[in-house]
């Protein structure tokens, strides 16, 4: 994991605390009702445990990604392997196509997705095809602040997005409420919503507050170790 990629210039991640964040993660997504699977470490690929980033799971199939950076293309193989546990149906992203999963934001039946430095235009087209072979639907955000899209907003109730910088005034989510995150707090815009929780990380007591003052039931987790390899709360999951 000290090994992965990042940008964010804030030093290595301690491995023992990481894994102990991890075990909270697991717990806090165990508490929302979710059935967990962890899945083997994987030592050859230490950005691995930011899984999100190598398939995208609709209700109706599993799509693996194609991913960016060249030290991340083998990850898919492992998680191509566990997904027929779940899923009979399993596309994917092919090159000259680039797709990571961090660039995806399913709302009901639609997609957004962030057209970023890892992920690029022909692999937002394959993956909106592919939604559209199963009834769904995709639509193009480009994102220039943001390693992913989801760095910068995720929804967090009906209608609802939480969403920072670049994100707060585009006109692709005009027609939702979107709740300003300031600049210096960018990490609480990556929130999980799952059945009536709210998992948001640690140490933002302002975007906390807004966010219970609105109704939500907060689950604060510890992510520290991952935001320094450029990480957040829907990195560690595939969740579905």
């Amino acid at each position: 994991m000290i090994s992965g990629l990042t940008k964010a210039n804030m030093g290595l991640p301690d491995y023992h605390k990481a894994l102990n964040q991890h075990g909270g993660y697991v717990a806090a997504l165990k508490s929302c009702g979710l059935d967990v699977l962890v899945l083997d470490p994987d030592e050859a690929y230490p950005d691995s445990t930011f899984v999100e980033d190598v398939a995208v799971l609709t209700p109706h199939c599993a799509i693996v990604t194609y991913p960016a950076a060249p030290s991340r293309v083998g990850e898919t193989a492992g998680i191509r392997a566990v997904l027929p546990r779940f899923y009979t149906q399993v596309e994917e992203i092919v090159e000259p196509g680039t797709l990571d999963g961090g660039d995806v934001m399913q709302i009901d039946s639609h997609f957004f997705i962030g057209v970023s430095a890892r992920t690029n235009r022909n692999g937002a087209v394959q993956l909106i095809e592919i939604l559209r072979r199963y009834g769904m639907t995709g639509s193009v955000v480009p994102i220039n602040e943001f390693l992913h899209l989801k760095t910068g907003v995720t929804c967090v109730a009906e209608h609802t997005l939480l969403a920072t910088g670049e994100c707060i005034a585009r006109p692709e989510f005009s027609g939702f409420t979107v709740l300003p995150v300031p600049a210096g707090k960018e990490g609480a815009a990556n929130c999980i919503r799952i059945n009536d929780k709210i998992l948001m990380p640690a140490g933002f007591p302002e975007i906390c507050k807004m966010l219970i003052d609105r109704g939500a039931d907060i689950i604060e987790i510890e992510i520290s170790e991952y935001a320094k390899m450029d990480g957040g709360l829907t990195c560690l999951s595939l969740r579905f």
